[in-house]
């Protein structure tokens, strides 16, 4: 089968074996789409070898369960091994032993078929389309910053960042009625967020130590300046991006102003399905180009660009 393999932070579109895990469904990729992480392993941020990719909607061709043939489906992207401390205790995505697609120990889905435990899988309802449920991966990503903390209608919120994952984590958000602001510097970004109703705000007027909940999600050394100088005392920071490299942070005045800092990553998969099926979440207008599976070197390009949101690969 064809796949986008990475090796020393170089991609090569090769011929490779078609995978073959008896104990786990064979998933033809239908869609598959370029994340930020993605363009960060090209980069370097994590030394990986293999298929690169886990955002993706799919058709189950085999399974342990016949009865999942046929079946369209999204997968989490962590495989857990389900006896570790850590899963026993009901934190399965920080699995000691976990494998995660297309980032660690695992190859991906920009290839033509990949593979994953059923209890990975979601079905996809019929009304979702393929583009929509392509979504679903960082969809409850976005989601998982409402597991982690309840908004109310009076918390003054302020997110950093309209990218990508940006723009979902301010569409759910949007449905708490919390008083929420969005940094965006692209005006196509100001423009998305302006069509739902979603108030904009400029860096310069962001107010310092005035907001109760400040969700960073540009990955930046500036985005994260800018989140603690916004947070007020006893507030909560929400750091939604990896950050490439070290940086550095005064501790002692998290400490002094009683700053509550949380790392938020992966999150529910039905919640997402739900929101997608109901449309009170629309990721269509996140979609900027789409690319066949051997056009996938102008795919990576194109997701590069400044202003891109979303590039998704056909398979």
């Amino acid at each position: 089968m064809q796949a986008l393999w990475l090796e020393n932070q170089q991609l090569e579109l090769r011929e490779v074996p078609k995978p073959n895990r008896p104990d786990e469904a064979l998933i033809r990729i239908r869609k598959a789409g370029i994340c930020s992480t993605d363009l960060e392993l090209v980069k370097g941020y994590y030394p990986f070898t293999g298929i690169i990719g886990h955002e993706f909607v799919g058709e189950v061709v085999d399974a342990p369960d016949k009865s999942w043939i046929g079946q369209r489906v999204v997968g989490e992207i962590n495989a857990v091994c389900g006896t570790c401390e850590a899963c026993m205790n009901g934190r399965p995505t920080h699995c000691e032993n976990r494998t995660v697609l297309g980032i660690s120990n695992r190859n991906g889905v920009f290839a033509e078929y990949t593979t994953l435990p059923l209890k990975n899988l979601y079905r996809v309802p019929d009304s979702v389309s393929d583009e929509a449920a392509m979504f679903t991966e960082p969809l409850a990503a976005a989601l998982e910053i409402q597991e982690q903390i309840k908004f109310q209608k009076a918390d003054r919120v302020l997110l950093i960042g309209a990218g990508r994952l940006g723009q979902l984590i301010a569409q759910t958000l949007a449905l708490t009625s919390c008083d929420l602001h969005v940094v965006a510097r692209n005006s196509h970004a100001q423009q998305l967020l302006a069509a739902r109703g979603i108030k904009v705000i400029a860096d310069s007027d962001v107010q310092s130590q005035k907001w109760d909940v400040v969700i960073e999600a540009t990955g930046s050394t500036e985005g994260f300046t800018l989140a603690r100088r916004a947070v007020r005392p006893r507030g909560t920071m929400i750091l939604k991006s990896t950050y490439a490299g070290d940086m550095s942070v005064n501790i002692s005045s998290i400490v002094v102003d009683e700053i509550t800092v949380l790392g938020s990553r992966c999150g529910p998969f039905e919640p997402a399905l739900r929101l997608l099926e109901t449309r009170e979440v629309d990721p269509s207008g996140l979609i900027s180009d789409q690319y066949k599976l051997g056009d996938a070197f102008k795919a990576f390009e194109k997701a590069a660009q400044p202003g891109v949101l979303k590039v998704l690969l056909e398979i």
